[in-house]
């Protein structure tokens, strides 16, 4: 994570970074306009749906934000002028869990853990700043970034009910959707049976920055976090990516050793009819509220 205050100091310096607004709301509105009428001085835009992702498969499977190809990564990350030693800055309009989708594909492209970060409280505390901001269409920029896949770990269906039976899978959406109360976008509700539910919104104190190292490792150490098997997933596989991001950040899981995101999430896992759902808490579940 780094601050407004940080970043802003950066974009000084010699070695600035490159910025990337990936705002985006599930539902919409789209985020272009709202980079367009302010962003981050120099900052790039990158479109979680059509960038940050591949289209979604026939029938579901894959989940509704499938990992993007290396090209269209590759090319995205390019246009905003990220090279090999880049060190690169992601941020929304918001508590950070949409750029850290940004953060873990940087990661997973290769580009190492000290020159990737979020931007703590999002556009939102980049104003409240009252820090420098531009309008209008960002330049295009040639950078030279080759992405190499593999920099984090990534499992399937199968993977993920693995570690649910072994470790802890950590459901990051919302406790109604976990129990199956509510589903309002994927084709089933309930959560992958011995899941634990961590919402991603719990990453984030009332003022909307991201709570201290300490408090975050309390609250995932009481959701069982230890030195065994540890994944993620929500609905999608966007949101996961901060609960992955806020491991790190607690120090439950070194840069070396991230947890594994379950990529596909529950929109892979409930388009598969042979799949169980479960709904409810868990059996001693320190999750659910």
């Amino acid at each position: 994570m780094i601050s407004p205050a940080g970043l802003a100091a950066l974009l000084d310096a010699p070695d600035r970074p490159v910025v990337l607004d990936v705002r985006w709301r599930l539902g919409g509105p789209p985020g272009r306009p709202d980079h367009l009428a302010g962003h981050v001085p120099g900052a790039g835009f990158v479109d979680l749906d059509s960038e940050l992702a591949d289209p979604q498969r026939s029938g579901g499977l894959g989940g509704r934000h499938p990992l993007p190809s290396v090209a269209r990564l590759e090319q995205a990350l390019r246009r905003c002028g990220v090279r090999a030693g880049s060190r690169v800055v992601a941020y929304d309009d918001g508590d950070g869990s949409v750029a850290a989708r940004a953060w873990w594909l940087l990661r997973w492209a290769g580009l190492p853990a000290d020159r990737v970060a979020v931007l703590d409280g999002g556009w939102r505390a980049w104003r409240a700043a009252g820090l420098p901001e531009e309008s209008g269409a960002s330049a295009t920029r040639d950078g030279t970034i080759v992405v190499r896949p593999g920099g984090m770990p990534v499992v399937d269906a199968e993977g993920a009910a693995a570690i649910a039976g072994a470790g802890v899978l950590l459901d990051a959406r919302a406790a109604v959707r976990y129990r199956g109360e509510q589903e309002p976008v994927d084709p089933r509700a309930g959560h992958v049976p011995g899941a634990v539910n961590a919402p991603f919104t719990e990453h984030v104190g009332p003022d909307g920055r991201w709570l201290p190292p300490e408090e975050l490792a309390e609250r995932f150490r009481a959701l069982g976090v230890g030195r065994g098997a540890v994944g993620a997933y929500c609905g999608s596989g966007v949101t996961a990516a901060s609960v992955v991001l806020a491991l790190e950040v607690a120090g439950l899981r070194p840069p070396e050793r991230p947890a594994a995101l379950y990529a596909g999430s529950w929109s892979d896992w409930s388009s598969d009819r042979r799949r169980p759902a479960a709904t409810g808490a868990e059996p001693g579940d320190p999750g659910q509220r």
